[in-house]
């Protein structure tokens, strides 16, 4: 990309940074990848891509966390399902008065994705039945996984679901797209606005086509062997965890973070 060729620094900087944040955890997947069976794995990957909104990694890891210990496993889609304030409880307990986006919704994601599995059971024949486009198109069915063109939530699941762990449960689907973009993450983008391709360029006015297709060609430039390391790796970047942003707590308060000369943010 043209940019690695100006940027001869930065670029390789951004490679490195690939290979610093690759080992950390997926939100998502260290949940679901503990779990017992197939079945709960799946269902429980998409729970949690439908569920990752607007709340930062330390929040959202409670949140899942202590979700799958109030109603472990099956209890996701095995009926009776989990009443509206049981689920609500899991919320006061958690996130106390905090205002989220979707706790209107949160039961109804729940129990959407409940359904979902019921009326796809087995999971994994669902998936290997099928193509990426058709998966693709099945889990809009789900609440609040998006119905728009571009559907980020809904990438995201497939790409966990599909890829290699730990990156994802290593779950084959009949054919593969390369059409299927890859989600733009917060993090990358804020990589590619501050420091990436992006930089100088008013990023934030770009079209969403515009960033999609500058995300795509990053990802594929920063890890070309395997661009989903690099989606994982970028979505640390400057996200806030427990006590500060998760790419500085990784690489020693910044010390050993390849990107430091060129982030405002380090320390």
């Amino acid at each position: 990309m043209r940019w690695a060729i100006d940027y001869p620094l930065e670029s390789k900087a951004s490679i490195a940074f690939v290979q610093a944040l690759a080992k950390v955890p997926d939100p998502v997947l260290h949940i679901s990848l503990a779990l017992d069976t197939s079945e709960e794995r799946i269902a429980w990957t998409i729970l949690g891509t439908a569920l990752f909104q607007d709340l930062n990694y330390s929040e959202f890891n409670s949140l899942f966390s202590t979700l799958a210990k109030k109603f472990p496993g099956d209890s996701l889609w095995k009926l009776p399902v989990p009443r509206e304030d049981e689920l609500r409880a899991v919320l006061v307990e958690v996130l106390g008065k905090k205002v989220w986006s979707l706790a209107e919704n949160f039961p109804g994601i729940f129990w959407s994705v409940g359904n979902f599995v019921r009326r796809h059971a087995p999971l994994d024949q669902w998936i290997s039945s099928r193509d990426v486009t058709e998966i693709w198109r099945d889990l809009g069915e789900i609440y609040f996984m998006g119905k728009g063109a571009s559907r980020p939530k809904v990438c995201a699941a497939i790409y966990r679901i599909v890829s290699q762990p730990p990156f994802g449960l290593g779950i084959a689907a009949k054919s593969y797209s390369k059409n299927l973009s890859l989600p733009v993450t917060m993090g990358l983008r804020r990589f590619l606005a501050f420091i990436g391709p992006g930089k100088g360029k008013d990023f934030a006015n770009m079209t969403q086509v515009q960033k999609q297709r500058m995300a795509q060609s990053f990802y594929r430039f920063a890890c070309p062997e395997n661009p989903v390391i690099a989606m994982h790796a970028y979505q640390f970047f400057l996200e806030n965890g427990k006590k500060e942003f998760i790419c500085r707590s990784v690489t020693d308060k910044c010390k050993k973070c390849p990107l430091r000369e060129f982030c405002n943010e380090a320390c």
